[in-house]
């Protein structure tokens, strides 16, 4: 389906880490998506698949974006075409050897820090104690790594790469995943729990995880601790 020029409709969901990154990506680039949300419930999950979600994904999940004749899926490839489309405010850092950094951050996050949450999903904790400690343990270790990357870039802007970038975006969404499942930040990484801070303060952030916070707490389901006491939070 060929949208209208001007128009951006992004695919996501209630519970989707990838489709929130892909927004509040948008939204750092000042465009305006028309969000659609993919009905979600405990029983059916999200069946049945939007049709628009069938035809464009073959993998069948969000995040899908339109824009135009442009129809793409996976929230790194909807950053790629955001720095193409919109490159200011820039979101990947200038120079070859910082972004291939930012870009190798923001899929460590996604693929080597987001797999442990993903476990801690489906692990029984009351039968499978050990494999929920190693899944914990695997994702605050990850904690220490990005503790480092805030030192290492403290003089430089106080973000993964010093500069923000897609990078905290891709962190940011899926550590509030993880703070869900019992695998939250703690006072042994305080860079990083202040460098929380500074990203949910961030408006197109600040927009995005309020909403979760919301429809948690509708769906009568725990709140994160970082957003619970926040305007709009509990």
């Amino acid at each position: 389906m060929t949208q209208p020029p001007d128009t951006i409709t992004l695919y996501s969901a209630p519970l989707s880490m990838f489709g929130m990154k892909a927004e509040i990506a948008l939204l750092e680039k000042g465009l305006a998506p028309d969000v659609v949300m993919v009905p979600f419930d405990a029983h059916d999950m999200y069946r049945p698949k939007h049709p628009e979600v069938l035809r464009v994904n073959p993998k069948q999940q969000v995040p899908v974006l339109l824009h135009g004749t442009v129809e793409i899926f996976d929230s790194t490839q909807i950053f790629e075409y955001l720095e193409d489309l919109r490159p200011e405010p820039p979101l990947w850092p200038r120079g070859a050897g910082a972004r291939a950094l930012a870009r190798q951050r923001e899929q460590m996050a996604d693929e080597v820090y987001f797999p442990f949450v993903i476990r801690l999903m489906f692990l029984r904790r009351d039968q499978e104690p050990e494999a929920v400690a190693e899944a914990t343990e695997g994702a605050r270790a990850f904690y220490h790594r990005a503790e480092q990357w805030l030192a290492d870039g403290e003089r430089t802007g106080g973000y993964l790469c010093g500069a923000h970038s897609y990078a905290d975006i891709a962190l940011y969404m899926a550590a509030l995943f993880g703070e869900r499942h019992q695998a939250g930040m703690t006072q042994a990484t305080p860079k990083l729990l202040a460098w929380r801070e500074r990203m949910t303060a961030r408006p197109a952030v600040k927009l995005v995880v309020m909403r979760i916070a919301q429809w948690l707490r509708a769906a009568g389901r725990p709140v994160p601790a970082s957003l619970a006491d926040r305007p709009g939070g509990d």
